[in-house]
């Protein structure tokens, strides 16, 4: 049976749910806690969070259920031509489902609507599948930040031309 995969924007009542999604994601790779989103204070507030001028968020579900999010953030630090992509999690049981490449599609295609020309992010060595899949994307991988995120402890930063 293939269920439905829908994606929207970010709405307050997600800010709990994508917390906590958030941060199991981080316990289930041992993951740094310090120095990193999970201890950001924002990740408690995303909705809030994204009201930014062009940024955006976006939470996908089936069946009502939230099964993961990705979006795009104008960084302090960053280029005016330059945007994060920020908050791209999936549960271990959303993985492997196309649901990452969809999160995925719509931020890009977002980045280019707001009229970015560049898509910058950081990870961390714990997330080596998603660096995998965001080198087979396109990312080239940087010797330091472009950005201050606040996020000390990511100590993998990479970027792609989106045009």
């Amino acid at each position: 049976m293939d269920q439905q995969i829908s994606i929207r924007p970010v709405i307050e009542k997600d800010n709990l749910l994508l917390a906590e999604m958030i941060r199991g994601v981080f316990e289930e790779h041992n993951a740094p806690k310090i120095g990193t989103v999970y201890s950001d204070p924002t990740t408690y507030s995303l909705f809030q969070t994204f009201k930014v001028n062009r940024s955006k968020l976006w939470v996908a579900e089936i069946n009502d259920q939230i099964m993961g999010c990705c979006g795009i953030y104008p960084t302090d630090g960053l280029n005016k031509d330059t945007v994060e992509l920020v908050k791209f999690y999936l549960p271990a049981l959303s993985r492997g489902k196309g649901i990452g490449q969809k999160l995925m599609e719509q931020s890009v295609l977002s980045a280019i609507e707001f009229g970015y020309n560049k898509l910058y992010l950081e990870s961390l060595p714990q997330f080596s599948k998603a660096v995998s899949m965001y080198e087979k994307q396109g990312f080239q991988r940087l010797d330091q930040p472009l950005a201050k995120s606040g996020h000390t402890s990511c100590n993998i930063w990479m970027v792609k031309e989106l045009n």
